[in-house]
């Protein structure tokens, strides 16, 4: 068999011995492989996820709490000892509220719990963008090992043709020693990537709640998506996770503001009730009205606290958009920059490499080229295999924070809960 058709069995060989993000050799795979969409969905129905939704509920129901009107007071008082002398008072007091407090208290219960209804779609849209950048490391883990595997295996056919052309004499026994290093340098970078790809499998499992040594992936790695305008990401992010929990915040604080200065205006106490004298032997009503004098807490402190507050919280919205426009920015001019070389590098370098280390390979064999001339190709060809995937993982790495920082679809908008 000459090199080329060796070099191209090799390869396929590889490639086939790892698929869909599962290590080479594997004696068995589960049938059913997941997408990038079911992974998402297990990551979401995760104990971790369901929590938020359980803090949401109770926010929503502490809403209606809030609406609830003062309980009446029923008070019982006697005065005197002796029969016939005594006098007993029942009464019944309802706290009426003035100032608009309940409807301020129900508004700080609504920002309450639109916070927390923020909070959960944030930690979301989190573990969406999680889970995205988790996939396709172990997509292109498991392309990094294939290609240690073929190029420990090129190194071994690299070192035995070497040992062949030192035993006719043709080159210097120094050739060999070269090469063998060479492989023991392809077998280390073997184990360090079969070692980043059971890392990888460990992250994401952790995030699915599946076994990580159970993990099929569909392989689409390679298929970066066309990137959105950047215009269009930055008019989305108004829905971002950090813009709405920003605007949130804003929102339950001039809510506080409006309990403050509604607790600002004291409240009156309406009592009915009745009284029996025994000594006169008759009973008669009681009613009274009570009001707190406010001569020494007028609530101000407080409401100037909530004022400042405030302040603080407008200033974080406006500080959250320049930092998510800024991060939105960054993140789209990387996903695209990385999409461009991982795209140039499948379609011209790495096979361009290719062809040079054969034909390298094919001329050392009879001569024409040094040991160092097949070297020198053979990490060319595979440096520009490593820097493919490298730039293929920083592209998923960019669009994950994509995903984290751009606010949801219109689409995206309708079907979320």
């Amino acid at each position: 068999m000459n090199t080329t058709r060796h070099l191209a069995v090799l390869v396929v060989a590889s490639a086939l011995a790892w698929r869909c993000g599962a290590e080479p050799m594997r004696a068995a795979a589960p049938a059913a492989p997941i997408d990038l969409q079911s992974a998402i969905a297990l990551a979401l129905d995760q104990p971790a996820v369901r929590a938020a939704s359980h803090e949401a509920a109770a926010t929503d129901a502490l809403v209606a709490q809030a609406d609830r009107l003062p309980n009446p007071t029923l008070s019982w008082q006697r005065e005197g000892q002796q029969p016939g002398l005594r006098t007993t008072t029942v009464q019944i007091a309802q706290p009426i509220e003035l100032g608009g407090k309940r409807g301020a208290r129900v508004a700080l219960a609504r920002g309450a719990a639109a916070l927390a209804d923020g909070d959960r779609l944030a930690q979301r849209q989190a573990v969406r963008a999680d889970v995205i950048a988790a996939y396709y490391a172990v997509l292109v883990a498991g392309h990094r090992l294939a290609v240690a595997q073929a190029s420990m295996a090129l190194a071994r056919k690299t070192a035995d043709v070497t040992a062949r052309r030192v035993a006719a004499g043709k080159i210097s026994p120094i050739d060999a020693t070269r090469a063998r290093l060479a492989l023991v340098d392809a077998d280390t970078a073997h184990n360090g990537a079969a070692a980043a790809l059971a890392i990888a499998r460990t992250t994401l499992g952790a995030l699915t709640g599946l076994p990580a040594d159970a993990l099929v992936l569909v392989d689409d790695g390679d298929r970066l998506p066309e990137p959105e305008p950047l215009a269009a990401l930055l008019a989305r992010t108004d829905d971002s996770a950090a813009l709405r929990r920003a605007r949130g915040q804003l929102a339950a604080r001039q809510a506080q503001v409006d309990v403050e200065r509604a607790a600002r205006v004291p409240d009156v106490t309406l009592s009915v009730g009745t009284q029996r004298d025994d000594q006169a032997g008759r009973r008669q009503a009681v009613v009274g009205l009570s009001v707190p004098l406010p001569l020494f807490n007028r609530n101000a402190d407080a409401l100037r606290a909530a004022l400042r507050r405030t302040d603080q919280a407008g200033d974080e919205l406006a500080a959250a958009a320049t930092a998510t426009t800024a991060a939105l920015t960054s993140a789209h001019t990387r996903y695209v920059s990385a999409r461009r070389e991982a795209q140039l590098l499948r379609d011209d370098v790495v096979p361009n490499a290719q062809a040079a280390y054969e034909q390298t390979l094919k001329g050392f064999e009879y001569g024409k080229f040094s040991f160092l001339d097949v070297e020198s190709a053979q990490r060319t060809w595979y440096g520009a295999q490593a820097r493919q995937w490298d730039s293929v993982e920083n592209a998923w790495r960019a669009w994950a924070d994509i995903e984290r920082l751009a606010g949801a679809t219109a689409t995206e908008q309708r079907t979320r809960n």
